[in-house]
């Protein structure tokens, strides 16, 4: 029987599911070959992953981690690990690598692979069309070819010359086009006429210290202009719920909030609004058609350095999708009480017709089988004597 050994590395939450999705139509290309082939997954990786069967060489959680100066104080064990996994994977010799987001580790690792005569895919491309763009020259020469989710990254890179393949995006294949609002009501014992808003702060630890509280602040607000409102919070894991419920018993246990473990996508589609962390869940609750209002804070410091080298007029990916500003977004100094309230709270009440519409376009647009295409891709250059791109010698 043919081996092919396929080195997976995931950075977060979403890279798991990302992970999950390309390892299983991984396996059923491998099914699909004339000779009997399987494949052994290794790398890090996080619980969907793992059922699949990949082998994690550490704890995912390690990679999660936002912000420059946040980034820069766990700098010496993430270099460390990042020197141990490339020895473990030089040693495993994988036919490729696939760095699954996660840029700051994951394109020094392809790189050092690379060199080694290891073909590398990065799946997620980096914002490098947003800030940063000198990094282009170290992506093509840490990757044989990039994996995009969106239309508009393809377009950068094939400006600089650099193999990419448009895949689309696994969650707009898995969520169905239509408004799954009542689905999700019945399925969460809410009923048609609750007001409903989802707070989602966000998966990383830092966010939540950052976020949950202005979050949670303006929820207290509206819930006193709008007595019988149901406030939904979810937490992506069973620790990032302890977090979240220590914060709320403590100063929010008079919002009655409901506190849920895993389930983040069922709060995006039953609520009327979502008041959340700008990221990929902002593309998420685009796909349930949920109107939604965007914040985000760092540390100050790391904002001091974004701000200036952001080439984009955007933060969120469905203003990004659509090239003009659909979702509200309170960055930094403007995440208020006040603000939050402006723009989230007609979204309780009045009907959003024409944004559910434009979101369904968008969903449309980036509906693409992802996950199969993304296989496609790594399987032609696993097939390959050669890199794609040799940019590297």
């Amino acid at each position: 029987m043919k081996q092919i050994k396929i080195a997976i590395i995931a950075g977060e939450h979403s890279g798991d599911i990302l992970g999950a999705d390309l390892m299983s139509a991984l396996l059923d290309l491998a099914k699909q070959q004339n000779q009997e082939t399987s494949i052994v997954f290794k790398g890090v990786a996080g619980p969907k992953m793992m059922d699949l069967g990949c082998e994690t060489l550490f704890d995912m959680e390690e990679l999660a981690v936002m912000g420059i100066v946040e980034i820069l104080k766990r700098l010496p064990r993430l270099l460390k690990k990042r020197k141990q996994l490339v020895l473990d994977l030089l040693d495993w010799q994988p036919d490729v690598v696939i760095g699954i987001d996660a840029p700051e580790f994951n394109i020094g690792l392809e790189l050092a692979l690379k060199q080694h005569g290891i073909p590398t895919v990065h799946y997620v491309s980096p914002s490098v069309w947003a800030w940063r763009q000198s990094r282009i020259h170290k992506i093509k020469k840490a990757c044989d070819k990039v994996l995009a989710l969106l239309p508009f990254e393809k377009q950068f890179y094939d400006d600089h010359n650099m193999p990419c393949d448009f895949v689309g995006h696994t969650m707009a294949d898995q969520v169905p086009l239509e408004d799954q609002q009542q689905t999700y009501r019945e399925e969460l014992g809410l009923s048609v006429d609750d007001k409903v808003l989802g707070v989602l702060p966000g998966s990383r630890g830092s966010e939540i210290k950052l976020l949950l509280r202005p979050f949670l602040d303006a929820a207290r607000e509206l819930k006193q202009q709008i007595p019988a409102l149901k406030i939904l919070v979810p937490a992506v894991n069973e620790n990032r719920g302890v977090l979240i419920g220590n914060i709320i018993n403590a100063e929010y246990a008079d919002l009655n909030v409901t506190l849920s473990i895993a389930n983040a996508r069922a709060v995006m589609a039953a609520s009327d609004a979502v008041l959340l962390a700008s990221g990929t869940a902002t593309l998420e609750t685009m796909l349930m058609k949920t109107p939604m209002v965007a914040g985000y804070k760092v540390g100050w410091l790391s904002y001091q350095i974004f701000s200036r080298m952001i080439k984009t007029p955007y933060f969120t990916l469905p203003n990004l999708l659509a090239q003009k500003m659909i979702v509200p977004e309170l960055i930094q100094n403007d995440l208020t009480t006040d603000n939050i309230i402006k723009h989230i709270k007609p979204m309780l009440w009045e009907p959003q017709t024409t944004l559910k519409q434009t979101f369904t376009d968008i969903h449309q647009s980036i509906k693409r089988d992802a996950s199969k295409r993304a296989a496609d891709s790594i399987w032609q250059l696993i097939d390959h004597k050669k890199p794609v791109n040799d940019s590297s010698k």
